[in-house]
């Protein structure tokens, strides 16, 4: 089988909702890490440009990866696809270049974007001539135009909900949640961080303004947490502390050939491994990981805790919790996003997946490990999983 390697990884800061980035079109961010790899590697030859995106409804319609393109250095023969599984979308952009480059393609760039703060409201068309009860539907996250077959079936409960769902299934209580919380914020490193951040320059009536920063992450204490309310249910225990935020950004990271690396001084900082999906039940989407990783192990992957560098998508502390137990693995283990998280950084739903992707690789790299494990949980009740190899 061909091998791939992933050979650098760019993205923009993490802006909260309605930050600084909330100023910026997804397309537009989309380009401006496309064009720092680029600038990275100056010369590069693309074969083509995949992307992930959750939303789609706005300025990110009309396959955002083909704007992104045209907006970019690339010229326009690079062709390019969008895909979508919603918060795993920027992962998915990377397994299906890593499937491109194994079809034969020597150099893919892959990557996810999400700018939440944009997100339109959409209205459907009217089901009757003249009615008057056309509803706007906020298409920031989670569900609209609801099919009344899936929510007799499975519910349409609130992805809050679903995390409310696995804590009391799962028996993960408040005090853990918000201790593992706080975890992600102390275990954040703006500093690591800064080596894979291009800057973001907005003009404005008042000039230039230049983001550089992940503007998530918060000090905060377990006395902090302890005092935030859990609006989501009676006696519940998912607050906004243990929570990932609602965000905006783009990431992008390069895959290559064997031969596309030394037809184009690459260097690679991991080899892409196996990869699967697996769907759960959609009120406890949470668990997805657990089933995607129980498919890699299956098929010959190292099992998380003989993994030297895991990076899990931080949609709530219960999720993670309920996924590192799950592993039977300690809720402190160093392994697991040891240089922050969702709930710290943020989670803008297309780009967390090529985010999470290229920390694993650095990582991995960095420490002198073999395997990494990436793999996020998905709305609606999905999980992905991705191993990488060292080099």
């Amino acid at each position: 089988m061909t091998e791939v390697f992933l050979c650098a990884h760019r993205r923009t800061p993490v802006g909260r909702h309605g930050g600084s980035l909330a100023m910026v079109r997804p397309d537009d961010i989309a380009a401006h890490v496309i064009d720092g790899l680029l600038n990275l590697h100056p010369g590069l030859k693309v074969d083509e440009v995949i992307f992930g995106c959750a939303n789609q409804a706005g300025e990110d319609n009309r396959n955002v990866a083909r704007m992104a393109v045209l907006l970019s250095q690339l010229p326009e023969t690079v062709p390019a696809m969008t895909v979508n599984r919603l918060c795993a979308s920027g992962l998915d952009a990377v397994i299906a270049g890593a499937r491109a480059v194994r079809d034969g393609a020597d150099v893919v760039i892959a990557g996810g974007v999400e700018s939440m703060s944009r997100a339109p409201y959409v209205m459907g068309k009217a089901d009757t001539a003249f009615a008057r009860d056309q509803k706007l539907q906020d298409t920031t996250i989670g569900w609209r135009f609801i099919n009344d077959r899936i929510a007799q079936a499975f519910g349409i409960e609130a992805m809050p909900e679903t995390a409310e769902n696995v804590a009391a299934e799962r028996d993960i209580s408040r005090v853990d949640q918000d201790g593992y919380a706080l975890r992600s914020q102390s275990r954040y490193d703006a500093g690591w961080h800064a080596a894979d951040i291009l800057p973001v320059t907005i003009s404005g009536k008042k000039g230039d303004t230049v983001v550089s920063t992940d503007e998530h992450p918060r000090a905060t204490s377990l006395d902090r947490l302890a005092a935030l309310p859990a609006p989501f249910r009676k006696g519940g225990t998912v607050t906004a502390g243990n929570a990932a935020g609602i965000n905006d950004g783009a990431a992008a990271v390069i895959l290559a050939s064997a031969a596309g690396v030394r037809a184009q001084g690459l260097v690679p900082l991991a080899r892409i491994g196996r990869a699967a999906s697996a769907g759960v039940p959609p009120r406890i989407m949470g668990i997805g990981p657990l089933a995607a990783v129980e498919k890699l192990v299956a098929r010959g992957v190292r099992a998380p805790g003989e993994t030297d560098v895991i990076e899990l998508n931080e949609a709530f502390a219960a999720q993670v919790l309920a996924c590192t137990r799950g592993w039977g693995m300690a809720d402190d283990d160093a392994r697991v996003n040891a240089k922050g998280g969702g709930i710290s950084m943020g989670h803008p739903l297309g780009m967390s997946g090529a985010r999470i992707a290229g920390t694993a690789a650095r990582r991995l790299a960095e420490s002198g490990g073999k395997t990494a494990l990436v793999t996020l949980c998905v709305g609606v009740g999905q999980g992905v999983a991705l191993e990488l190899l060292a080099v």
